[in-house]
């Protein structure tokens, strides 16, 4: 039933800490499968139910380790633009507010969103404004270009480069160190 060189693969991602719990027990539903385990079973040992286990299978069995990950959810796409709420983040606060870092409900306040959406983003991309010995405002007048840049390939990361990457899309792969030295 695995595909060849999918057993180290999916091995791997069921003892992995870094992969979600729901990756891991994915993997662990295929490769109990493989090994023979009645659908039952696995269900009983994995925890979930006969049918989620069912469903797994088959999706292994359609498109492979791929198939294992998480569809697109259906719905309204997210209309809050992280990288407006880093870049406010990452500015200092105006004078007349009287205040020398920004709170979440005071930056939801200026930009007009739900304090919860400003936590949430400060909490993924591990901003802390509070925390003056590691957080300090950036005086870079290009700063709000480079900060879109990077979080536009965190969320995006297939995106098409801007005009300005001069590469074309292509990077140059990286030496070969093996041959140094000879």
């Amino acid at each position: 039933m695995l595909r060849a060189g999918d057993e180290p693969r999916l091995t791997a991602m069921a003892r992995s800490q870094t992969v979600t719990a729901a990756a891991a027990q994915r993997a662990r539903i295929v490769l109990l499968a493989a090994d023979g385990v009645p659908n039952a079973e696995i269900a009983r040992r994995v925890g979930v139910t006969r049918p989620t286990v069912v469903g797994w299978r088959q999706r292994y069995l359609e498109s492979g380790i791929s198939g294992l990950s998480d569809l697109d959810r259906p719905g309204r796409p997210a209309s809050i633009d992280e990288a407006d709420v880093v870049v406010a983040t990452l500015q200092k606060p105006p004078e007349s507010l009287g205040v020398t870092h920004w709170s979440a409900r005071l930056l939801a306040d200026q930009l007009g969103i739900s304090f919860a959406t400003v936590a949430r983003i400060w909490r993924k991309w591990n901003l802390q404004p509070w925390r003056s010995e590691t957080f300090k405002f950036s005086t870079d007048p290009q700063l709000d270009t480079k900060v879109r840049d990077v979080v536009g390939l965190y969320v995006n990361p297939r995106a098409p480069r801007g005009a300005d990457d001069l590469s074309g899309g292509e990077r140059p792969s990286p030496p070969d160190l093996s041959q140094q030295g000879r």
